[in-house]
């Protein structure tokens, strides 16, 4: 078995060992998913590596590169194996084979999410020296069991949603009550800027609220609505808006902090339920 880097492997073989590996999962991605999913994340692949065998790829990490609360670090953008080389150590190999060219690198944490129904995942991290550092919520609907989006008339005519750029995202990214996770924080948005959509609420010329899509993967990456003008339809209308704009017929909101209540319960208001949790685990490096 040879471990390298996957700075030599192009999209098309990445794309078609990702399928491989999660051939037997009840999930599917298409190919321009996966390609947005790794450039929202920051895929790095000179700090990437994978297991080949033959000089086909069976196994691989994929890792974004960046800052995290103003930290280098490196995260888990995707990890697989194909079914057959399971239970043979290659994923834990692969991570072991990394972690001397991230501190290389400069990189001073490693930092991954876990479905928090993964017990057996859990321990291993926790067994390698990773820690949770904090709880997210999943939420998931389809779009025709989503409700309570109506608004009266005179709330629909004055609110104005309309485009906005990365820029003006940033400037209201303090409407949010809870720091975004890596995927959803607004170096992610900045890198998938072409992918997305970013819309601003305004209420008598004042910015009241923002949300930022992406139609093709029916994610809603965030929502938030200034504290002065919630409870007044500005997170419906802008909902509503994100909804329309979708090319799925579902939506998923991820990693919502557990300790956030006021999202849960405006997505609770629309029949948009909890559908998983997971831990943010840190290891430093």
């Amino acid at each position: 078995m040879e471990y390298r880097n996957l700075e030599h492997v192009g999209f098309e073989e990445l794309f078609a060992g990702f399928q491989r590996a999660f051939s037997d999962y009840d999930i599917s991605f298409g190919k321009e998913e996966v390609r947005s999913m790794l450039r929202r994340r920051g895929y790095d692949p000179r700090l990437s590596f994978g297991a080949f065998d033959g000089g086909e790829m069976v196994a691989f990490t994929f890792n974004g590169i960046g800052k995290y609360d103003g930290r280098p670090t490196a995260y888990d953008t995707g990890t697989g194996t194909v079914k057959e080389y399971r239970g043979q150590g290659i994923a834990g190999e692969i991570f072991r084979h990394s972690l001397p060219h991230l501190r290389d690198a400069g990189i001073e944490q490693y930092l991954l999410e876990v479905l928090q129904t993964n017990q057996r995942a859990i321990g291993v991290y926790c067994r390698m020296g990773f820690e949770v550092t904090r709880e997210f919520d999943c939420f998931r609907q389809s779009v025709d069991e989503i409700s309570g989006l109506r608004v009266g008339e005179e709330m629909r005519h004055a609110c104005e949603i309309i485009p906005v750029d990365v820029e003006t995202v940033a400037a209201m990214s303090g409407f949010c009550d809870f720091a975004p996770s890596w995927q959803n924080d607004l170096s992610s948005i900045e890198r998938g800027a072409a992918d997305l959509v970013c819309l601003g609420a305004y209420m008598e010329g004042e910015a009241a609220g923002y949300c930022v899509f992406d139609p093709t993967t029916c994610d809603l990456t965030q929502i938030a609505v200034a504290q002065e003008w919630r409870r007044r339809g500005v997170g419906r209308l802008l909902l509503a808006k994100a909804l329309e704009g979708m090319r799925t017929n579902f939506v998923k909101i991820l990693n919502v902090d557990s300790e956030d209540v006021t999202l849960p319960a405006f997505l609770a208001g629309h029949n948009i339920p909890l559908a998983s949790r997971q831990y943010e685990m840190i290891l430093p490096l």
